[in-house]
Parts: structure tokens; C-alpha cells; sequence
């Protein structure tokens, strides 16, 4: 498989434009510089997608996806990146990288045996059908499998006998060594003649990425074999960590859906969920999910179902999935778990409640979060200090495990709470402790009850005095920041043209003005002549109508300047690209106090207190100390410098 250089994948995407090949699957209307489209990654009814052929990008506004046209077609269309540059490379006019000299007698012999594999299929899919196939048609019919079913999945039968599917390839032209190297003959190290593999067996064929048979699994129906299911072994086409069984259909049925995979234990609980309606599930090949499995599973899904049995081996594999996918997650990427009960395995649970009961199964997943708590807190004593300790070293060691470092962050971020709202005495009887010996209650006794845990203290910890900028809601702030920037656009329009960049990138932490500024952006884009006026009357009517209202009326927002719909535009695009500077920066220091947040946990509480005092420090800093002159408020000195502080304090923590 050739190598793709950064300069060819350059050279490629520059050839191509994104609107001309996202147009394919995205009904696209150009409005300015920019295509809009409906979501191909959500069901909407307003244009959130967007796409430039200038910066080569597409971004979606209700999913937050973003990315170029390798990266679309890889999330839209299944595509492992090798395919989709040899899509659009075929589409550029673009010859590939020329692999190896050795790579051609590779291809030619890989070619060859994913021939013998197809051959020795049709063979064992005719045995099934006849006489000496009586007893794997039985073991199928009393499992409840359909004849539709054994045509889906090409099922068959391997005849118990050592030579039957070598005589009959070896008549077919193949040769011994190519049949041996298939997987399909086992060569003795004696010398001795080469006999079956398969004996005996209902025969799975394993298909490959591109649906062709590369490897099987057998159902032995003799109770005295050695190994109930027997997979090949591993060869040139086949590596049994790289491959899900059913993984191609699934593939599509998944993007049919909308829906998630599901990944099974077993062929048959597969097999059993597709005769059931349920046509993306997957499973591995007798193992826990392997490293690549999780990269095939999250190339289609961003948080595929693993389904297990409720019994004790059931609840094994899940944790072994666990312990494999940790490293792994990514932002936007985890897994989920199903858990059946009664220890029955899907075929059980469909034969017995029909497809519905397995839905409410699927209905009931969990995250990845409660089942690793669950893990570590079931049936565990917890009654002493030092029990509790463990458990919090051993969940620190768990989350130091995950290689992102926001996933990290937020896993002992919540890990933390988690800890802190089992295990803190209750705040009422504490306080109420604390009244008997120490006179009246602390007024801020409910506010501290209320901010704690947000930097992995025990909830009753007493934090630093307060400060009056304890008094307001620090939200208000952080609202009145990000509608600066959204009264911007609603009162001057000609801001989406000049700052459409930063405009198409902005992340509000308010789910509210997020959705009025998409709301805005996309009617603008419809109309790029709408003035003020008119983009007001239209967001009237609109879902966001409450939010626009609440922005309007505010009184700090109506005195600066530069938000008048009088203002000068050069007053306006000077006073806006100042509040968003403000917004950025309040956005890093929230996050790196989130960072430190969780880093109490991760490296311990030591950290926390230099989070803490930052915290204090910049609450203090945070008052609606708005511009009255209407220059926008660039960022603070003591902003800055409380940045600067928690930064050093942190990094010093680490370095011990």
C-alpha cells in the first residue's frame, strides 16, 4: 500500500474543489463566498453546513464537525483513508505513489488466495445443501436461522472428512502451498500429506474491506471437539485484529440508519439481529476488541454499542473493552454498553421478546464513564479512609492511562466528582453540626455547598474567603461577553462578510446565542443584502425570537458604543475584534482552569490549590466593567496576569 506524502495530499486537495466534490452528496447553494447545505451528519430543516473553496474546508455548525474533503469522505462514506484518496486522487487525474518493487508479486499472490477463500465458500455453501451437510442444516434450523439468512452470510458446511475441500480445490487448479498459506490445509511438520482444516464445522466465511472472502470461522457440532469455534489462522490477507465480522454490511446499514454499530459477542448473535431487522452489528473474532477494531468501529460511529451478556463473562469482556479503549478515546469518541438480561445473548433475547426487546436494551446503553465506575465500585469495601484512597489511586491511574489531554482532563474532572458525591458527609447534618458548636450558620455556607467539587475538593472543604465577586453569577458575565459578539452581527450584517472566518469558527458556551448566531449567519448567507432591520424581523419569527428579545433589551449591552446601529462600521469592526479578543482570552482561562481542575485529580491535590487562588483571582477580574466609550474591551492587565500566575503555578506541580 503506497505511503502519501503531506506534498501529495497538498498537491491533491488543491486540484479538487471541495464544493464540486461534496456537492455529490450535499445539495449545496452558494450565498457569498460561501456553499450552504443541509447537515450530512444531522436531520435538519435550516442549512447549518457550509462549505469554502477557499480554505478548503467544510464546517457544520450543528454537529461541529470540520474538516477537507479526505476527512468528508471518511466520515460521510465509510471510507478508510487510503480509499478516499484513491477516490479523489482517480478523480484529480493523479497517479498514486508507487509502492516496493515487491509490491506487485504481493498483489498477485494476496489475489490468489482471496481466490482459494471464495472457492472453498461456493464449496462449502453446496455441502450445506446437500446429504452430507444434513447435520450443519439442522444445527441452523434449530438455531432459527432462515434460508435468507444463510444466502446473506454465505453460510455452508464443512463435511467431516481430511481431504474433502482439498480434493476438490486441488481438481479446480490450485495449488497445495497456496491452499496452505490460505489457511484452508493444515501441512504437518512431519512431512506428512496436507488434510482440511475445517472438519466437521458450520462454516462463517469473514469478509474483507472490500467484501471479499478472506478467512472463516467454524461451529464444531461435535460436544467433544476441541475447540467449539475455530478461526483461520492468521495470513497474508488475514490478521485477525484488523477484521469485524459483518463489518462491509454493517458498514452501510449503519449509514442507512443514522444509527450506531453494535458490537456482539458472537456470528450468531450477528446473524440472529440481522433476521431481526437489525442489519449494523458487528463482532470480533472470539477475542476482546483489539486497537484496530476500535479505529474500524469509530471510522463509522462516533460512540459505537457494545452488546454483552449480563452474566459474570459478559460483564468480563465489557471491563477487558474497557481497559483497551481507554488510551484510545478521543474527543467526540467513546464507546457505550448494552447489557442483556438473564444471561441470554441476542439470538435468546430476539428469539424469546421479538426485535423490540432488544431495542429497549439498546435504549438502556451506558456510557463508558458509569461502566468503568461501576468496575471499580461494585462490590468493593469502601469504609475506611484508606479503601477510599485506594480507589482514588487506582481511578488516577486509570485516567493517566488516556493519551488526549482533554479527554483526560474531563475524565478526572468527573471522576472526581463522582468520588466527592459519594463519599463527602451530607453538607445539612455538616452544617448543621457545625451550627451546634459554632453559633448561627454561615451565610455562604449553601453557596460554597453548591461551587464545590469543581476542583476535586471534597464537597465540605472550606474554600478561600469569599470575595464580592462571589455575590453575582459568574454566567452573567460569560453571557454578556459572547451576546457582545452576537448583537454585533444582528445589529451590523456586513460583519458576517468581513469577519466570516472567525464568525464560522465561534464556539459560544451558551446553547442559546449559539443557536441565534447560527440562526443569523444562515439567513444572512441566504440574503447577503439584509440589513439590520430586516435579519431582526426575521429572527422574530424565528425559534431563537426569546434569546434576540433578552439581548436587545439589555441595558450594559446598550452602552457600548460600537453595538449602536448608528455606530460607524470602521467604530464597529474595531470594537468587535476587540470583544472577541476579550472572549477568546476569558475562554483560555476557563479552560485552564478546567485543565487544573482535573489535573488535581490526575497528578493529585496539591494542584488544585494553585487552580484555586487563580480562580479567585480571575472571578475578581471578571465584573461587567464595560467600555462606555464604546471601544470594546480588549484583554485586562490582571486578566492577563492571573493567566500568567496559574500557568506557572501548574507547570511548576508537574515538573515535581
Amino acid at each position: 500500500m503506497p505511503r502519501f506524502t503531506p506534498e501529495f495530499l497538498e498537491e491533491l486537495k488543491s486540484r479538487l474543489r471541495p464544493s464540486d466534490v461534496i456537492g455529490r452528496y450535499v445539495k449545496l447553494k452558494k450565498r457569498g463566498n460561501t456553499w450552504w447545505g443541509l447537515s450530512p451528519f444531522n436531520n435538519e430543516k435550516t442549512p447549518s453546513f457550509t462549505v469554502s473553496d477557499q480554505r478548503g474546508t467544510y464546517h457544520c455548525f450543528s454537529s461541529q464537525n470540520h474538516g477537507d474533503v479526505i476527512k468528508f469522505l471518511t466520515d460521510t462514506q465509510g471510507l478508510s483513508f487510503h480509499e478516499a484518496v484513491e477516490r479523489l486522487a482517480a478523480e484529480a487525474g493523479m497517479d498514486l505513489p508507487k509502492g516496493d518493487p515487491g509490491e506487485e508479486a504481493r498483489a498477485q499472490k494476496r489475489k490468489g488466495l482471496y481466490e482459494a477463500c471464495g472457492a472453498a465458500a461456493h464449496f462449502y455453501s453446496a455441502i450445506l445443501r446437500r446429504a452430507e451437510g444434513r447435520a450443519g442444516a439442522d444445527y441452523l434450523r434449530a438455531r432459527g436461522v432462515t434460508a435468507e439468512q444463510i444466502e446473506a452470510f454465505a453460510l455452508g458446511y464443512a463435511p467431516d472428512s481430511r481431504t474433502a475441500l482439498k480434493d476438490y480445490l486441488i481438481n479446480k487448479g490450485y495449488r497445495e502451498e497456496t491452499l496452505v498459506e490460505a489457511g484452508l490445509l493444515i501441512k504437518p511438520d512431519d512431512g506428512g500429506p496436507a488434510f482440511d482444516r475445517f472438519r466437521g464445522r458450520v462454516m462463517f466465511p469473514i469478509r474483507g474491506a472490500k467484501d471479499e472472502i478472506i478467512a472463516f470461522g467454524g461451529r464444531a457440532l461435535d460436544p467433544n471437539a476441541r475447540a467449539k469455534y475455530l478461526n483461520s489462522p492468521e495470513t497474508p490477507v488475514f490478521h485477525k485484529g484488523d477484521v469485524l465480522y459483518n463489518y462491509g454490511s454493517a458498514r452501510r446499514a449503519a449509514d442507512e440508519d443514522k444509527a450506531p454499530l453494535i458490537v456482539c459477542e458472537g456470528y450468531m448473535d450477528v446473524i440472529a439481529l440481522w433476521g431481526a431487522g437489525v442489519r449494523r452489528a458487528v463482532a470480533p473474532l472470539g477475542t476482546a476488541l483489539g486497537e484496530r477494531q476500535l479505529v474500524l468501529l469509530w471510522r463509522i460511529c462516533d460512540e459505537p454499542v457494545l452488546c454483552f451478556d449480563g452474566d459474570k463473562a459478559g460483564l468480563s469482556a465489557a471491563f477487558r473493552s474497557i481497559d483497551r479503549a481507554l488510551p484510545m478515546l478521543r474527543p467526540g469518541k467513546s464507546l457505550s454498553f448494552a447489557f442483556l438480561p438473564g444471561g441470554q445473548d441476542p439470538d435468546d433475547l430476539i428469539r424469546a421478546g421479538g426485535a423490540g426487546a432488544f431495542k429497549a436494551v439498546l435504549d438502556g446503553a451506558l456510557p463508558l464513564a458509569d461502566v468503568l465506575w461501576r468496575r471499580e465500585t461494585e462490590n468493593k469495601r469502601l469504609d475506611t479512609p484508606e479503601r477510599r484512597a485506594a480507589l482514588r489511586s487506582d481511578l488516577r491511574s486509570l485516567v493517566k492511562a488516556i493519551a488526549d489531554k482533554d479527554v483526560r482532563n474531563a475524565y478526572g474532572a468527573e471522576l472526581a466528582r463522582r468520588l466527592d458525591e459519594a463519599f463527602a458527609p451530607p453538607a445539612r447534618a455538616f452544617r448543621a453540626d457545625r451550627a451546634d458548636r459554632a453559633g448561627p450558620p454561615n451565610p455562604f455556607a449553601g453557596r460554597r455547598a453548591r461551587r464545590a467539587g469543581g476542583f476535586g475538593q471534597p464537597a465540605w472543604a472550606s474554600p478561600p474567603r469569599p470575595s464580592p465577586a462571589l455575590k453575582r453569577q459568574p454566567a452573567v458575565t460569560a453571557w454578556r461577553r459572547e451576546a457582545t459578539l452576537v448583537l454585533g452581527l444582528v445589529n451590523h450584517p456586513a460583519l458576517a462578510e468581513r469577519q466570516e472566518s472567525a464568525l464560522l469558527s465561534l464556539s459560544l458556551e451558551s446553547p442559546d446565542l449559539q443557536a441565534l448566531l447560527d440562526e443569523a449567519l444562515a439567513l444572512i448567507s441566504a440574503d447577503p443584502g439584509l440589513d439590520s432591520p430586516g435579519l431582526k424581523r426575521h429572527l422574530q419569527t424565528s425559534k431563537a425570537a426569546g434569546t434576540l428579545e433578552r439581548v436587545l433589551s439589555d441595558d450594559t449591552l446598550k452602552r457600548q458604543r460600537f453595538l449602536r446601529p448608528e455606530a460607524e462600521f470602521e467604530e464597529i469592526e474595531r470594537g468587535w475584534t476587540d470583544a472577541l479578543r476579550h472572549h477568546l482570552a476569558a475562554t483560555d482561562a476557563s479552560r485552564e482552569i478546567a485543565d487544573s481542575a482535573s489535573q488535581a485529580f490526575i497528578l493529585g491535590d496539591d494542584v488544585w490549590k494553585a487552580a484555586a487562588a487563580a480562580r479567585n483571582e480571575l472571578m475578581g477580574s471578571g465584573d461587567d466593567r464595560e467600555n462606555d466609550a464604546g471601544e470594546g474591551d480588549a484583554p485586562s492587565r490582571l486578566l492577563e496576569e492571573c493567566l500568567e500566575t496559574l500557568r506557572k503555578n501548574v507547570e511548576s506541580r508537574k515538573r515535581r
